[in-house]
């Protein structure tokens, strides 16, 4: 398997991802999800994955934040908008962005955990992957104001902590 894998600016990178999005994200599958009106964080960065003569193939979405846990501020990485082409899935482009997207938070000093939100069909394959379950309350913004943001099952990845439990406040719009 020949690929390319690049982590670039989330901003900057937007137009290569957004087609993905749109498709994978298509207003015909939003129209049934939970979330389709949660208003999502943008991405600091995106890990991009291209396939020869396919283009994008798969996308994560990598955010760093200073959060509240239990009172106590740190800081945190974030990963979300993780989608892979309908044409190529099961082929290990996922797994392959994640790894990225980890090693990418490793390389932070500041970084105490990873933190994304699962869809009920997709807890094994994180879990699979080293995510666990956080089984506190989070709380996030939204347009109208803080709320306990319960839309997904949040999960959390080793970096230098492991929180399980207790209020973990985002400071900010999910991801």
């Amino acid at each position: 398997m020949s690929i390319e894998i690049d982590v670039l600016n989330g901003n900057t990178s937007w137009p290569v991802a957004e087609p993905l999005f749109n498709m994978v994200w298509s207003p015909e599958y939003m129209a049934n999800m939970p979330w389709r009106h949660v208003k999502w964080a943008h991405a600091d960065l995106r890990v991009l994955v291209e396939a020869p003569d396919e283009g994008l193939v798969c996308h994560v979405g990598l955010y760093f934040r200073e959060v509240s846990w239990n009172g106590r501020k740190l800081h945190i990485g974030g990963v979300g908008g993780v989608m892979t082409h309908p044409d190529h899935r099961r082929r290990g482009y996922a797994s392959i962005a994640l790894d990225a997207a980890i090693r990418t938070m490793r390389d932070r000093e500041d970084v105490q955990f990873v933190l994304l939100f699962c869809e009920p069909h997709n807890v094994a394959f994180y879990q699979s992957r080293g995510w666990h379950p956080f089984e506190g309350e989070v709380w996030a913004e939204q347009p109208e104001g803080r709320i306990r943001f319960e839309a997904m099952a949040p999960f959390i990845f080793h970096i230098k902590r492991s929180p399980r439990q207790g209020v973990l406040d985002l400071c900010g719009l999910p991801w």
